[in-house]
């Protein structure tokens, strides 16, 4: 059966980005490598969580983070991509202002934000998954992994949400998931044509 992953895979071995851009060693070397490319990962989730601006159909900020966070996941694969998110959010939870807006502490984990961080660590680990297996090499199999990715954050986050806010089933999905569908699909569609060219031009590197 033909699927994202063989419409993309061709002759080229699986992997991540950062397995062809940084090939793997051994020993001390290997660990220090999965060491560096984790603490990254979670400083440009942090980074891209400043990054945000607002829109008139809703007071919460449209931010870069869940860009990160699912890039972080495709770039790094399932294990290193969910550690980094581990990290990410272990950072906030000792006061460091990594989260959206500056924001950090223990009641934004145990809060009503608290499924959405979750999520990224889930969502992380699914997409580095699908990486793993060439998803990300075609525009399909990029929407895709992206899609399937921001669902997993939903489906963590929301129920999260209404439990401890108090919310109606319809206000936390309308608030917590409907209102960033058109910044999540702006994502979708910028990550189909990036992940992809991104694949071509590290190849051309390696080949050269």
């Amino acid at each position: 059966m033909t699927t994202p992953a063989t419409l993309a895979r061709g002759q080229h071995p699986a992997g991540t980005l950062a397995d062809l851009l940084l090939p793997s060693a051994s020993g001390t070397a290997a660990f220090v490598r999965a060491t560096v490319l984790v603490i990254a990962g979670a400083a440009l989730t942090a980074f891209a969580a400043q990054l945000a601006f607002t829109v008139p159909w809703t007071p919460v900020p449209y931010t870069g983070q869940t860009a990160a966070v699912l890039l972080v996941g495709t770039a790094l694969g399932a294990r290193k991509g969910a550690a980094s998110m581990a990290l990410y959010l272990l950072l906030g939870l000792v006061g460091l202002p990594v989260y959206a807006g500056g924001a950090h502490g223990v009641e934004r984990v145990f809060g009503l934000t608290g499924g959405y961080l979750l999520g990224f660590v889930v969502a992380s680990a699914l997409v580095g998954r699908l990486a793993e297996h060439a998803w990300d090499r075609s525009r399909i199999g990029a929407a895709l992994l992206m899609a399937l990715g921001n669902l997993v954050i939903y489906l963590i986050g929301v129920p999260v949400l209404a439990i401890v806010g108090g919310l109606a089933w319809t206000d936390a999905v309308q608030g917590g998931a409907l209102v960033f569908l058109p910044w999540d699909a702006a994502k979708i569609a910028v990550a189909a044509l990036v992940l992809p060219l991104a694949w071509r031009l590290a190849r051309g590197e390696r080949q050269d």
